[in-house]
């Protein structure tokens, strides 16, 4: 990397809001889960990496939205911990068969999010 890319990868990481990392995650998450989609069936031991990465992110995003302290209203935070409960419940279902349609259904709703976070609508 050249030291002008370095020094734009440190200050981008140093201007970023936690909306903007948390929808990078979310749309690293669904690249993965991309990836694996198009070799469905051929690369287990990414969809297992894709699938554990899905559901460690949805884990903490649970366990934050069922914190006390977070600042959201109790609304945004019970529909954070219902999405993240079907996710988690879909990732679940995903690893003892893997199934197309829902994989799409969590793609779509990790890029669906990382939009709503990031400001650009769905």
């Amino acid at each position: 990397m050249s030291i002008g890319a370095s020094a734009y990868a440190r200050t981008a990481q140093t201007t970023a809001t936690p909306r903007d990392i948390e929808a990078q995650a979310l749309l690293k998450a669904a690249r993965k889960l991309q990836d694996v989609m198009t070799n469905l069936g051929h690369t287990d031991a990414e969809f297992e990496d894709a699938l554990l990465f899905n559901r460690k992110l949805w884990s903490i995003f649970v366990g934050d939205a069922m914190n006390d302290s977070n600042p959201e209203s109790v609304e945004i935070r019970q529909n954070i911990a219902n999405i993240g409960i079907f996710v988690l419940t879909q990732c679940a279902a995903l690893k003892l068969q893997p199934d197309a349609t829902k994989l799409q259904s969590m793609i779509d709703i990790n890029r669906n999010i990382a939009a709503g976070l990031s400001g650009r609508g769905a």
